[in-house]
């Protein structure tokens, strides 16, 4: 049985973007030593400068779709652009990244004999018929919209991972990851919390899609990270058997509509900024609320511990302080 506790050799994909370096910094708290694979596409070097001097940590500069020959003990899969802008930009290369980078993974595993989390996302829902999401709700997906690029490759890269562990017992973990924020977003990526701060900050109108009144869960990176390294740390079934594959629903419960959260942005900034309305963009889901039943159950009682007010205010910290003034630069 593996001890999860001892130094491991971990490959993070995507490792150079919003939670692949804060995973990388967690690993590495923890005495891992730690690969940070990332083509840079979204993902940017100032995300994990403060790394780069860590004796146990490397980066590699490579693109998953990609193979790979690399010696490690376990894998985080996170490479894919998450926001629309950006899987939008290329929307076939952003599906060779789901797929293509999920065989090439699971072909590295396999090799390896590791273990292997994939990031899922509450995409793979697409826009739900019925609140709370619990991981058995097959979803309702557009396989043809303009979202579809980023929905049907994680429902496709899902689709390998669980026929992967079935065919060839790996031990994999697929986690479905809901409206995360924090430090080292984006600020041109689309995201509504990015958006939001980045607008009030510069004094701009808060552009709001729709009435608004659209439903969003938000969690705080930390508390993310924190439940995605917990479900890796699961041990191994008996006599060597895959351990709980998931999936598993990762996201805060707490619901509130969009508007509610640009009120509460222009609050915590003092900003001047207006709300404007725009068209809602098609496929965009009118509801998000995940059921954490299932991590609250695996994972010791995990469940979000910073609340929305508070994680607000150290990711307006961080923009006003880190991005916005090399941003005028």
């Amino acid at each position: 049985m593996r001890q999860y506790e001892l130094s491991k050799q971990i490959l993070v994909t995507g490792g150079a973007g919003f939670l692949g370096s804060h995973l990388c910094e967690n690993l590495l708290e923890k005495g891992h030593e730690v690969l940070c694979l990332d083509n840079l596409f979204t993902g940017i070097k100032q995300n994990i400068d403060h790394l780069r001097d860590h004796p146990c940590f490397e980066f590699l500069r490579h693109d998953v779709t990609f193979p790979l020959y690399v010696e490690v003990d376990e894998i985080y899969n996170l490479a894919c652009p998450a926001s629309p802008v950006h899987y939008q930009h290329d929307p076939v290369q952003t599906t060779k990244t789901s797929v293509h980078g999920a065989i090439n993974m699971l072909g590295l595993a396999k090799r390896l004999n590791a273990r292997i989390f994939q990031a899922s996302t509450s995409e793979v829902y697409g826009d739900p018929t019925t609140s709370p999401q619990v991981e058995s709700y097959w979803g309702n997906v557009n396989p043809i919209g303009m979202r579809s690029c980023y929905d049907e490759g994680k429902r496709c890269a899902e689709t390998l991972f669980f026929d992967y562990y079935r065919q060839h017992k790996l031990d994999i973990r697929v986690a479905r990851i809901f409206n995360t924020y924090g430090p080292r977003m984006h600020p041109n990526d689309g995201r509504v919390v990015s958006n939001f701060i980045v607008q009030a900050l510069k004094g701009e109108d808060l552009t709001l899609y729709g009435d608004g009144q659209q439903t969003r869960c938000f969690c705080y990176v930390d508390d993310l990270i924190e439940g995605i390294v917990r479900f890796m740390e699961l041990p191994e079934g008996e006599n060597g058997t895959p351990g709980f594959p998931g999936p598993i629903n990762f996201g805060d419960p707490v619901e509130v509509t969009i508007q509610q959260l640009a009120e509460k942005v222009i609050e915590l900034t003092n900003s001047r900024s207006k709300i404007v309305f725009q068209p809602l963009p098609s496929d965009d889901p009118k509801q998000r609320k995940p059921d954490i039943s299932l991590a609250r159950t695996y994972l010791d009682g995990w469940q979000p511990e910073i609340k929305l007010e508070e994680g607000l205010m150290k990711t307006i910290d961080y923009f006003d302080g880190w991005f916005l003034p090399r941003l005028s630069e």
